[in-house]
This record gives C-alpha cells, structure tokens and sequence, in this order.
C-alpha cells in the first residue's frame, strides 16, 4: 500500500505557514544569532549557560524551519471551487446526529489545520472521513471512540 503524503492546506494555512516560516528564517535567526555572539564573547563555552540555551533554541529553529519546508514540499492547496452537492476537502458540511435535533457545522480539512474545537475536522478523522463523497440528505456512519454515530447530511457550502 503506498501512503499518500500530501498535505492538505486552505489557502490561509499555507500562508500561516509560509509566514511562519518567513518569520524563523529572518527575525528569530538573526536573534538567536545575536545571543551566540554575546555568549561566545563571554568566553569559557563549556560552562556557559548562555551560550548552552541559544544553541539548543537555535536547532530547535532549524529543525522547526526543516519541518515547515517539507510541509510546504508536500502541500496541496484545497480548491474548494465547483459544485457543492458532494462533501469534499474544503466543505462547509451541516449535519445532525440521527436521533436528535441539535445541527453541527463542520469544515473538513486537511489533518494540519484541524482544531475541531473551532468545527474544523480533519478529512482523515472518523467523522471526517465518513463525510467525505457524502450527498445532501445521505446518512453516513463514523466509527468514533464513543462508537458507531449516524449523522445526517443538511447542507453543504
């Protein structure tokens, strides 16, 4: 089985991370950089505590940066353009649980950009992917930690 590796971004999660990534390689380098010199002008590097701590943030940053280029190596922005009847990476789903009355809104995203406390869930959660390819009025199942829900479709934007 071959994994799929893409990332799935919206348009404003590519951008949080291309700016994040703007924001290491330029501000945060240079700071670190600046408290390196300091340190290293204090002399005796092995019992510097300075110098200790900026070089363990400074591959902290590195690594942080290497992370964020291979995200963005790996990214496929979400077109989320066309026909609305089918739910998809980048819908805007309504749906009820079957046997009550309360809506949930979801928006499915990419496993980066979930925070299903802000209704934003990850195309590869259970609720997520039971949605995907679902049509208006269609119930579908999702196998949850709390057991199998039924959720019915209401509206997709």
């Amino acid at each position: 089985m071959i994994e799929d590796n893409t990332m799935y971004l919206t348009p404003e999660g590519l951008k949080q991370i291309e700016e994040e990534l703007a924001y290491l390689k330029t501000t945060r380098r240079e700071e670190v950089a600046a408290k390196l010199e300091t340190a290293i002008k204090q002399g005796d590097l092995k019992e510097n505590a300075d110098y200790h701590d900026a070089k363990e943030e400074q591959g902290f940053i590195e690594a942080r940066v290497r992370q964020l280029e291979d995200m963005l190596r790996r990214a496929k922005v979400i077109d989320n353009r066309g026909p609305a009847n089918v739910v998809r990476i980048g819908s805007k789903v309504t749906v009820t649980e079957v046997g009550l009355d309360e809506e949930e809104t979801y928006v499915i995203v990419g496993a980066h950009e979930a925070d299903p406390t802000r209704g934003r869930i990850s195309n590869i959660s259970p609720i997520g992917s039971a949605l995907l390819g679902a049509k208006k009025g269609q119930t579908v199942r999702a196998e949850t930690p709390a057991g199998i829900v039924e959720f019915q479709v209401l509206r997709i934007e």
